[in-house]
C-alpha cells in the first residue's frame, strides 16, 4: 500500500452504533481544523455496528476526502478499533476521541500544541466536571485511584477517550483485549514516559445510550493486573516465576530439614511425638517444594515462549474507504 504524505493531525474515532452523532461530530472537527489551518485526516473505525453507522460513514467520506472509514466484520471492542486506527495513521500528532459527542473537538488545538510544541509523548484528557450519573462517576474515581497506585502514573482520568499522542507512540505500541484503558501504562513501559494531562470539557450524551456497563470496572481491574505483569515480565518471565518457585522450594526444604533434625535430636521434646511423615508440617513442606518446582518449570516454559516471534492480533476488516489516499 502506498503511504500518503504525513499530515499535522490524525484523528482516530472508534464507533459502535453511533449513527446519530457521526455527521455532526465530523463537521465540527473539520471546522476546527480549517480554523486552525492544520492539515488533517479523520479515521472512523466502525467496530461492527448494527445500526446505520456505516452508511453514514460512506456518506461522510464522499463529502470529505480527508476522512476515511474502516469497518470490522463484527464487534471486536474498542481496543481493536483503536489498534487498527493507529496503524492507519500518518499524522505527526494523533488524537483519539469518542464518537458520542461527549468529547469536544474544540480541545484539539491545545492538545496538538502540548505534543508538537511542548514535547510531550502523551496528553490525556481529564474530565474534571463529568456529565455522567453518580453510578458511573464514583466507580470511575475508584478505578483511577487504583490505576495510579499500580502504575505510578499521576493521571486523574485514565479512561478519558480524548487523548493526544506523538505519532511515533501509537505506531510502536500494541493495544489488545480491553487494554484501551491503559494506553498510558503501555506507552510508559514502551519508553514513552513524558505523560501529562489536560482538563477538558465534557458534554452530556446527546444521542443514544452508553455502550459500557458496570462490569467494565471488574474487567478493568483484571486488565490492570495483566498489563502490569506483562509489561514488567513479558521479556523475562523467569525473573518472576523462577524467584517465586525458588523461594517456595527453599521454604519447603528448610521445613523438611527442620522436621528431620527435630526427630533425630529431639530438639523439641514431646511425650506423644509422632513420626515425621505423620506430622502436618511435613505435608505442608512437600506442597511448598512441589509448588516451587512447578513455578520454576512454568518460568522456564514461559521463557521459551517469550523467545518466539510475537504474533499481532488479527482482525477481519470488511471494508475500507479513502485509505491511503
Amino acid at each position: 500500500m502506498i503511504q500518503a504524505d504525513p499530515c499535522d493531525i490524525s484523528v482516530v474515532i472508534p464507533l459502535y452504533n453511533e449513527e446519530e452523532s457521526l455527521e455532526e461530530l465530523c463537521q465540527w472537527i473539520v471546522r476546527v481544523m480549517q480554523t486552525e489551518q492544520l492539515s488533517y485526516e479523520i479515521i472512523l473505525v466502525d467496530d461492527g455496528s448494527r445500526d446505520r453507522s456505516w452508511e453514514v460513514v460512506k456518506k461522510i467520506t464522499q463529502e470529505y476526502p480527508t476522512i476515511q472509514g474502516i469497518r470490522f466484520s463484527r464487534n471486536y471492542g474498542k481496543s481493536a478499533a483503536l489498534n487498527i486506527g493507529f496503524k492507519a495513521t500518518k499524522g505527526k500528532v494523533v488524537i483519539t476521541m469518542d464518537a458520542d459527542l461527549q468529547d469536544v473537538p474544540d480541545e484539539i488545538p491545545e492538545l496538538y500544541h502540548l505534543i508538537a510544541n511542548e514535547g510531550y509523548d502523551l496528553v490525556s484528557g481529564w474530565k474534571q466536571n463529568r456529565k455522567d450519573p453518580l453510578m458511573k462517576t464514583i466507580p470511575t474515581k475508584l478505578f483511577n485511584a487504583v490505576t495510579r497506585w499500580f502504575s505510578g502514573i499521576k493521571l486523574h482520568d485514565f479512561n478519558c477517550g480524548l487523548k493526544a499522542y506523538k505519532g511515533v507512540v501509537v505506531r510502536n505500541i500494541e493495544v489488545y483485549g480491553e487494554m484501551h484503558r491503559y494506553i498510558p501504562v503501555i506507552a510508559k513501559w514502551a519508553g514513552f514516559a513524558r505523560i501529562t494531562e489536560k482538563k477538558v470539557k465534557h458534554q452530556a450524551r446527546k444521542y443514544g445510550t452508553t455502550k459500557f456497563g458496570l462490569e467494565r470496572f471488574l474487567n478493568g481491574f483484571l486488565d490492570l493486573l495483566s498489563i502490569t505483569f506483562v509489561s514488567r515480565f513479558r521479556k523475562k518471565p523467569m525473573h518472576f516465576f523462577g524467584t517465586m518457585g525458588l523461594l517456595s522450594f527453599l521454604i519447603g526444604l528448610l521445613m523438611v530439614g527442620w522436621l528431620i533434625i527435630d526427630q533425630l535430636f529431639n530438639i523439641m521434646p514431646s511425650e506423644n511425638k509422632s513420626l515425621v511423615t505423620q506430622r502436618p508440617a511435613f505435608y505442608l513442606s512437600l506442597v511448598a517444594i512441589i509448588v516451587g518446582v512447578q513455578l520454576f518449570l512454568a518460568g522456564f516454559l514461559a521463557e521459551l515462549l517469550a523467545t518466539q516471534s510475537h504474533k499481532s492480533n488479527d482482525y477481519v476488516i470488511a471494508e475500507t474507504i479513502n485509505q491511503g489516499s
